[in-house]
């Protein structure tokens, strides 16, 4: 990279480094960052933002555990927010989306490795599919036996459940995604994932009657409540954060905050 590239890349980071620090100091809010992974492989393109490489995957987990960062399951971390107890600094929460077959070849040995625990959220119906794409039931068993992953639902299918006109069909892809999963895995599930992370009043509604702890969406704005257990916002980690500087801000606890202060001043 030419050197005025460099500098121009580095004079950003500082800056955004520190806008995150003032307003945490100013707000005084850290909010323990929940962060979502899609794709971990190899051959993306550059510009596509839902995938990292194996090899920044496993520097970012490295950074995580060396720097002694409470690694906790999301369901224990909803359980904190849901009765308003203090959340320790540098407390994360890990979490990947879909359940592509690299959850089980990239990014379940480097969790094992560094010992750390994340939520996988599993489309039901693409499970084990004949594109050998996505996660066996065999790879999802072994994966709960380590301890460290837990599996909760992603609907049934792939479509925003917001797409969906028919009630009874949205019923189903919440409840009847549940169900079998708690089937398959012989445990309860607790988490819910909305597909594209797209939901509404009546969607949330269903999650809650279907008897799950929590919901995890992408950001769902800034007038959004960050105690809502039910609309839980995530981080997305796209390919920039294989600078570990970049990886370091979104995980500070401030970042969240400060996007979504930066989105609602771009919208003025």
């Amino acid at each position: 990279m030419p050197r005025i590239k460099k500098l121009i890349l580095f004079t950003g980071l500082f800056f955004l480094a520190a806008i995150i620090l003032l307003a945490g100091l100013a707000r005084q809010r850290y909010t323990a960052p929940i962060i979502m992974y899609h794709y971990v492989h190899y051959g993306a393109n550059a510009d596509d933002k839902l995938v990292v490489t194996p090899e920044a995957f496993q520097r970012q987990m490295r950074f995580l555990k060396e720097r002694h960062y409470n690694v906790i399951p999301l369901e224990a971390l909803a359980v904190l927010i849901k009765e308003k107890k203090k959340i320790p600094g540098r407390t994360i929460a890990i979490t990947i989306d879909d359940g592509h077959k690299d959850n089980y070849n990239y990014i379940f040995p480097v969790l094992k490795k560094y010992n750390l625990p994340a939520t996988m959220f599993l489309i039901v119906d693409e499970i084990g599919r004949a594109q050998n794409d996505r996660l066996s039931w065999g790879e999802i068993k072994e994966m709960q036996d380590s301890g460290l992953i837990s599996f909760s639902s992603h609907a049934l299918g792939a479509e925003p459940l917001v797409n969906i006109k028919s009630e009874e069909e949205l019923k189903r892809q919440i409840f009847e995604s549940k169900r079998i999963l708690e089937e398959k895995l012989g445990k309860e599930v607790t988490i819910f994932s909305y597909p594209e992370g797209l939901f509404n009043a009546k969607i949330k509604k269903m999650v809650i009657q279907a008897g799950y702890l929590a919901a995890v969406s992408t950001s769902p704005g800034i007038n959004s409540p960050s105690d809502d257990i039910f609309a839980l916002k995530r981080l997305r980690i796209s390919q920039n954060a294989g600078n570990l500087f970049v990886f370091y801000i979104q995980a500070s606890g401030y970042y969240g905050p400060v996007r979504e202060f930066q989105h609602s001043f771009k919208k003025r």
